[in-house]
């Protein structure tokens, strides 16, 4: 269910201090995405990592978020760009939401799974703690190859013990109007959707933090 654009990235900033991280020092967040977690299509401040930032700081966790998600990226990409982001950020928190652009490009499910757990493990050996995005295809891409697809991520998260969010766009991509939540392309969720998907994540992430 996602997507093509222009590459785009941003960095956070820090959020206000208050609990601490890991080992009382302020937490890095590393996303690592694609166009959902680029705020493609959106005003800028409004995505869901900005808002994960407004969260942390409402929250008075010590922490900062490193937005490195590039539009159209692929595990493969997200593969390639990871140990230079690990070096530079040193973050204790990684969260992989890449995979759905392999899907759009038909590209092998064993790919994606491969990139997926070579991403999970990096991370954890660079001692950050992880949280796989899981996503979904529409039915049209065929019974098999959409069950297939939404298995990788469970069983990725299950064989490295890592934090798993099922689904990024449960109650949008399912919700009753099929547009609702969606900008014109149907593709790419609007702002209306933005704290959903927050809602989401934050609930697997927000433990970790503690």
């Amino acid at each position: 269910m996602v997507l093509t654009c222009a590459a785009w990235a941003c960095t956070g900033a820090q959020a206000a201090s208050g609990t601490p991280g890991t080992s009382g020092a302020p937490a890095t967040i590393l996303v690592v995405g694609d166009s959902i977690s680029a705020e493609y299509g959106l005003a800028r401040g409004t995505g869901w990592v900005t808002l994960l930032e407004r969260q942390i700081a409402t929250d008075k966790i010590s922490a900062k978020v490193v937005n490195a998600s590039v539009s159209g990226d692929t595990t493969s990409g997200g593969r390639s760009r990871l140990p230079a982001l690990l070096k530079t950020h040193q973050p204790t928190h990684v969260i992989l939401e890449l995979g759905a652009n392999d899907a759009l490009r038909g590209l092998p499910l064993k790919n994606t799974d491969d990139n997926l757990s070579w991403m999970t493990e990096q991370s954890q050996k660079a001692g950050a703690k992880v949280v796989l995005v899981g996503m979904q295809v529409p039915p049209n891409y065929g019974g098999k190859y959409t069950q297939q697809f939404g298995e990788v991520f469970p069983a990725v998260a299950k064989k490295y013990q890592t934090a798993l969010v099922p689904f990024l766009l449960k109650g949008v991509a399912d919700d009753a109007d099929p547009t609702r939540l969606f900008q014109a392309d149907r593709i790419h969720p609007n702002a209306t959707a933005q704290p959903l998907l927050l809602g989401n994540v934050w609930p697997v992430l927000k433990p970790l933090l503690k």
